[in-house]
């Protein structure tokens, strides 16, 4: 079985409907460089793009790649069986009426599928009554599977104070979390003049420092229950892991220049609260994924297309998997049996 963790998700009528596309153009913060438009193809299609700076495009949805049918029939052409529905990026600035709209828009979507479509909750995640109101409606009534998070919210991370509200009910209802990458990281300056520069390095970059930041903040001591799955493979974090996690040294030395004592407390948050979805994996390479996999581990990675960024990769993704020089056994895991055990799809 293929499981596709990251399956963007937008509502359905987001071009015709004039109030569920305000609740999208309306939150970008202008006042921040957020530049958020509609425009339209040379195909006559219509086109959300979000700029920032100005002159300087980030992220860009067409009208249609979106539907129901188009999820069906792009799983049916790559083999894939199931999927779970997220929001791209977008989730940093929706209101809380924009989140509802969303969430049922997905939850009908998921009940149209015939079992193949299931979703994460999206809503601002700042605590609240009305916004825990919203959670419980998502896991209780629309069936939804997970919640997703952005890995900053403007300049904050989620190692911040502001979250620990929803982080204690997530921690406590044990829901797995989607962190889902923002357009750029917080500090973008240097590398916004080339494209690929800002379009994919910058989402690593911004990955990256999320898991860092988590980590060294020691907020899973508190939340131990949390389990994360970051996009684009954490950020690269196979390469940094053991950099992160210096051990102590055999020499006596002048003085100390890093912090020798959390080596340990880290890779402990690794094994039980960091896991990877490895985001349209042909993209990265063999020898990187496969490196990825022999430093975090089989059981910490889940398959992810991003699918309909480009529809190719997901075909690409699951061919991809079939040439990685691993285990059968690590290869399930990878493609549905993570999914399946941290979404609790046994049975659904």
């Amino acid at each position: 079985m293929i499981i596709d963790i990251n399956m963007h998700h937008l509502p359905e009528d987001l071009f015709t409907n004039e109030k569920t596309l305000d609740g999208f153009l309306s939150t970008a913060p202008r006042s921040f460089g957020e530049i958020a438009s509609v425009g339209t193809l040379p195909s006559g299609k219509q086109t959300l793009t979000l700029e920032k700076p100005k002159g300087f495009q980030n992220l860009n949805y067409v009208e249609g790649d979106y539907s129901l049918e188009a999820k069906l029939q792009a799983m049916d052409d790559a083999g894939v069986d199931k999927a779970i529905l997220r929001v791209p990026v977008w989730q940093e600035w929706l209101r809380l009426d924009t989140c509802k709209i969303v969430n049922d828009n997905a939850a009908d979507m998921c009940k149209r599928s015939g079992g193949r479509l299931f979703a994460n909750a999206v809503l601002p995640p700042w605590g609240g009554k009305e916004n825990l109101y919203e959670l419980e409606r998502c896991l209780k009534e629309l069936g939804m599977v997970g919640v997703q998070l952005a890995c900053h919210y403007g300049q904050l991370y989620l190692d911040d104070e502001a979250f620990k509200p929803y982080l204690k009910v997530l921690n406590e209802a044990k829901v797995p979390v989607a962190v889902h990458h923002t357009p750029l990281p917080v500090r973008y300056e240097s590398i916004i003049d080339y494209t690929n520069l800002r379009r994919e390095y910058g989402r690593i970059v911004d990955q990256g420092t999320a898991v860092g930041r988590e980590l060294f903040s020691h907020m899973f001591e508190e939340f131990p229950d949390l389990k994360f799955i970051h996009t684009m493979f954490g950020g690269n974090w196979f390469a940094n892991y053991h950099l992160m996690t210096p051990h102590k040294t055999n020499k006596k030395e002048a003085m100390d220049r890093l912090d020798m004592s959390e080596g340990e407390k880290i890779q402990k948050y690794l094994k039980n609260n960091i896991y990877y979805d490895m985001t349209h994996p042909a993209s990265w390479g063999k020898d990187q994924v496969e490196c990825a996999i022999k430093v975090c581990g089989a059981d910490h990675i889940l398959f992810g297309s991003s699918f309909p960024v480009f529809y190719g990769w997901m075909s690409e993704g699951v061919e991809f998997m079939k040439t990685l020089d691993i285990t059968e056994q690590e290869r399930e895991l990878i493609t549905c049996g993570n999914a399946m055990r941290l979404f609790n799809l046994d049975g659904k």
